[in-house]
């Protein structure tokens, strides 16, 4: 193993004192019974210098280290937060010359009893300790500044370890995913699990991750959305179900953006786009009260509260209200040097439908910070999606979006199979222009709509994004564990 510096270099001489010593700095297994957290609320009533006789079983990593003549204190911490405890000469004999050779960072178990001290602190009095595991790479001290937030990321666990606070989101996080479930089963809906890898990807406009399947010879693609598999089961008869989705999309790195990330998508069979309104709003405001105790959220200084009803817009009259741009009213030359002048970015060929789709994503979007359903989004830019019934130029579908971040999307979707060959169709000729985001020809999906697909509404959820805003995350990489990072 490299000595890299002079503190790995003395803790590697303990861990050859130890071995030398017949001491197994790597053992196997540890009888631990009790948690820090449990003990600190079982014993809180104690008086100062009042002890126990219960005797405890505890381990954990040591993270502060108070050496001292014939006694020491050491702060021990494991999943459930620190405990401090106390070793004595008189109590550990020749133990305690060990004790005495222990690092910052030492995982150790320790039996002994409570007791509480002068300061009201309590603290397992250590009868007997073991070493777990050896410390070689001493811990940082301090995290701050730019640099260390990209090594928090990078080394995450480094992170847990000296911000137990980390923890607690990815904690919470487990219980909003919980939570979902929860609400989701109540309602009738049943969990699936559908390919993540895909022989042609689709179920939205995105650039694929490929790769090669070598034992098939065939080219595969990471999903970027499991919607046409939710599908295909309600074409075999399931009616209401759901799936906790890893997709990928190869696509920009940001603050609210990572090319990993979990989507929740449901599947209704015999509902439309204005049920799952309804039903996005109801289970957010049960999964915030069941996680938080409440409907109210603190956000970057801003209150944001996701109980019932929600505002509701559509997509023009959002670009009215907050982009001052009556688009309804504009010709086509108007729309597209309105946007060439801005400089927005536009893919593939001018067309009206996407000139309202970006015009409200650079206008708008970033504007709707309270609890929005923004719907009837231009038919063309969500092939999957039914026309409008009383205008099919729009589409019946919305998006839920909260501090300026969509977090969901919805469809009455497309079961016509004739209609949505044509419209993959112009997706292909569109891919064939350059647009690496435009959707493929999905011939087996054809096949299933004709054998039957009835109305269906579905409903996706990017768990990350609200695993922030329930959190108080800033960036995607605060929810995710190990995010994509720079090489």
């Amino acid at each position: 193993m490299k000595e890299e510096n002079p503190f790995m270099k003395q803790r590697l001489e303990k861990l050859r004192y130890l071995v030398d010593k017949g001491i197994n700095p790597y053992p196997y297994e540890f009888d631990k019974k009790n948690e820090a957290k449990e003990i600190l609320e079982k014993f809180s009533k104690l008086k100062k210098e009042e002890s126990s006789s219960s005797k405890l079983s505890i381990a954990g990593r040591v993270m502060n280290l108070r050496i001292m003549g014939k006694s020491s204190f050491a702060h021990l911490q494991d999943q459930t937060g620190r405990i401090q405890i106390y070793a004595q000469q008189n109590n550990l004999k020749n133990n305690y010359d060990l004790f005495k050779k222990l690092d910052l960072g030492d995982i150790i178990g320790v039996n002994g009893t409570i007791f509480k001290t002068k300061t009201g602190e309590i603290t397992v009095l250590v009868k007997k300790f073991e070493i777990l595991c050896k410390n070689l790479s001493p811990l940082p001290e301090k995290w701050h500044g730019l640099k260390d937030i990209e090594a928090r990321y990078r080394q995450r666990y480094l992170d847990i370890i000296v911000n137990p606070e980390v923890k607690d989101v990815f904690i919470k996080r487990g219980l909003i995913i919980k939570n979902i479930r929860e609400f989701l089963e109540k309602k009738g809906y049943i969990e699936v699990d559908t390919p993540i890898l895909q022989p042609i990807y689709g179920g939205t406009n995105a650039r694929p991750f490929k790769t090669h399947l070598n034992d098939l010879k065939m080219t595969m693609y990471l999903r970027i959305a499991n919607e046409l598999y939710l599908k295909r089961l309600i074409v075999g008869g399931f009616e209401k179900i759901f799936e906790f989705s890893k997709d990928f999309r190869n696509e920009g790195i940001d603050s609210t953006h990572n090319p990993e990330f979990t989507l929740m998508e449901t599947m209704c069979a015999y509902k439309d786009y204005h049920y799952n309104m309804d039903f996005t709003e109801e289970m957010v405001e049960y999964v915030a009260k069941k996680t938080l105790g409440t409907t109210k959220i603190k956000y970057k200084g801003q209150t944001i509260d996701v109980k019932r009803p929600w505002n509701k817009i559509t997509v023009v009259q959002a670009i009215k209200k907050y982009g001052n741009l009556d688009v309804e009213s504009m010709s086509d030359k108007d729309l597209k040097q309105c946007i060439e002048k801005n400089k927005f970015k536009f893919e593939g060929s001018f067309s009206r439908g996407k000139a309202y789709q970006i015009l409200f994503e650079e206008l708008a979007e970033h504007k709707i910070i309270q609890p929005t359903i923004v719907y009837d989004f231009p038919h063309e830019t969500c092939v999957l999606a039914k026309p409008k019934r009383e205008d099919p130029f729009f589409a019946e579908r919305f998006e839920p979006y909260i501090f300026g971040w969509e977090i969901g999307n919805s469809y009455s979707e497309e079961n016509r199979p004739e209609i949505l060959r044509q419209e993959w169709e112009k997706q292909e000729k569109e891919h064939k222009k350059g647009d690496e985001e435009s959707q493929r020809m999905d011939e087996d999906f054809i096949k299933a709509l004709e054998v039957g697909l009835p109305p269906v509404s579905g409903l996706g959820i990017g768990v990350d994004r609200l695993v922030m805003i329930l959190t108080g995350a800033e960036s995607i990489k605060d929810v995710i564990l190990f995010p994509m990072m720079k090489k």
